[in-house]
């Protein structure tokens, strides 16, 4: 963005002494508004406002448009939208910088093609841009350029190129290993790991949204699996009712966590930290420290336990995770407590001085995290059998690498249930590709680390691009 203001300002030559403020938004809509708002009040002679990406560019424009100041005050901007086009269209916008993304996309993978073929390649590219104003967004080339592709549209252009990179990597997997990456065995062990791993993204990804963090997902999953296979193993507890104290022990720590973190006003990280240690506790104190063993397909008793995961060959558990993450989008999209959990993640304070309870909200996104935890933990046992204590942190990185590389922010406000379950098969085919190339567990680790560090990276540097 700074780059942005620099060619602004030398656009503008002497007339830059003029700019009276510059604000910023956050990348977020109604606070663009509202900093627009405080200028008009501020500044009653105000003649422009420049907005630098499409979140402040947008919500400027939205509070000139309330004002009824198109007329009086002039306003450009930064890339574009559906929004952004017809706001041009009621005279609001005057001009739009808008970039050019197909040849964008085009000319890097170009660049790219070439630079992995060992030829000769630009390292940097200009793609160029347009400036669209009321006279030529008509044109045939101008619209062309506005008009969004309605598949990247309905899905959005991260997701595609999230499932892109899902291709490529099982393609560069297959050429590499050769037969130490057989297809079918291969994409079996990646569903494998989805089923438990896609879980507990899902749940995480709700606590994020808020704003907060949850460490204690993989031990607390091997915890909830522990107890409640020593309850069916030790005491002769049903195996149904196991698997429905496997979900409840779930629920508890997503109770418990929400309760601190909500009314006490604990750190999430202090409380995630906690729990973590306490999971890992009572599931050694609990067990006496002895691994756990589920039941197996070939018990006539409880075998029917496996058909969570696999009926026949059919993977039973894909359907059941995606419809699970249709329930999660739904609920996170289209509901009232949905929308309050992204809106704490956006501006906690803004949405408490509203009148909305805040922590009753805050707390259900931990409960909701709880309870996909539990879920997650039959799912692994039903993929893997045994169970030993002590163990579960390295599903943490993972968890969350799979929900951020999926678009979900690490500062709140901003998810992406569709994303999640994407950047979930991503880690899942990724873990499978490690494991095949013959690589040790701490070296997995490494890797699944670095994985996380760039993602989180990349997060930041799109937000600070933004603002």
């Amino acid at each position: 963005m700074y780059k942005r203001q620099e060619g602004f300002r030398k656009g503008l030559g002497d007339l830059a002494d003029n700019i009276v403020e510059v604000v910023y938004c956050d990348s977020q809509y109604e606070k663009s508004r509202k900093l627009t708002n405080e200028l008009m009040q501020k500044y009653p002679n105000l003649k422009m406002i420049a907005g630098m990406n499409e979140y402040s560019s947008v919500g400027a424009a939205r509070a000139v448009k309330a004002a009824g100041a198109k007329d009086r005050i002039q306003v450009v901007g930064v890339d574009s939208s559906q929004e952004a086009v017809q706001l041009m269209e009621n005279g609001v916008f005057k001009a739009l910088v808008v970039q050019k993304a197909f040849k964008m996309g085009y000319m890097g993978v170009k660049e790219t093609v070439l630079m992995l073929r060992g030829k000769s390649y630009e390292k940097n590219v200009n793609s160029g841009c347009e400036l669209v104003t009321p006279e030529n967004m008509y044109n045939s080339e101008i619209e062309k350029l506005l008009k969004q592709n309605p598949i990247v549209k309905k899905l959005g252009l991260n997701r595609i190129l999230l499932v892109c990179i899902l291709i490529v990597m099982f393609a560069v997997f297959k050429v590499v290993l050769g037969n130490k990456f057989p297809v079918g065995d291969s994409i079996k062990s990646t569903l494998n790991y989805v089923y438990f791993l896609g879980f507990l993204s899902l749940g995480v990804t709700f606590v994020i949204a808020t704003g907060g963090i949850d460490f204690s997902i993989g031990p607390v999953m091997f915890c909830c699996a522990l107890v409640s296979g020593y309850c069916m193993t030790s005491y002769g507890v049903p195996c149904a009712a196991a698997m429905v104290i496997c979900i409840l022990i779930g629920l508890a720590f997503g109770i418990f966590n929400g309760w601190l973190v909500s009314y006490l006003s604990v750190p999430a990280f202090i409380v995630s930290m906690a729990s973590m240690n306490i999971a890992k506790g009572i599931a050694s104190v609990f067990t006496k420290t002895q691994s756990v063993s589920w039941p197996l397909s070939s018990d006539p008793k409880n075998g029917w336990f496996r058909s969570i995961v696999s009926v026949n060959g059919f993977p039973v558990g894909l359907v059941i995770f995606l419809g699970m993450a249709v329930v999660c989008g739904i609920v996170l999209y289209n509901t009232k407590p949905g929308r309050y959990i992204l809106c704490l993640g956006s501006n906690s304070e803004a949405v408490r001085l509203s009148g909305v309870d805040t922590k009753k909200w805050n707390m259900l996104a931990y409960v909701i995290c709880g309870f996909l935890v539990g879920i997650a933990a039959l799912f692994f046992v039903a993929t893997y059998t045994t169970v030993q204590p002590g163990y579960g942190d390295q599903y943490n990185n993972e968890a969350i690498a799979g929900c951020v590389m999926g678009g979900t922010s690490m500062v709140g406000g901003l998810a992406s249930i569709g994303g999640t379950v994407i950047g979930v098969f991503i880690i899942s085919l990724l873990q499978q590709g490690i494991m095949a190339f013959g690589l040790g567990k701490g070296q997995q680790m490494i890797i699944t680390g670095i994985i996380v560090i760039v993602a989180v990276y990349a997060d930041v540097s799109a937000r600070r691009r933004k603002n």
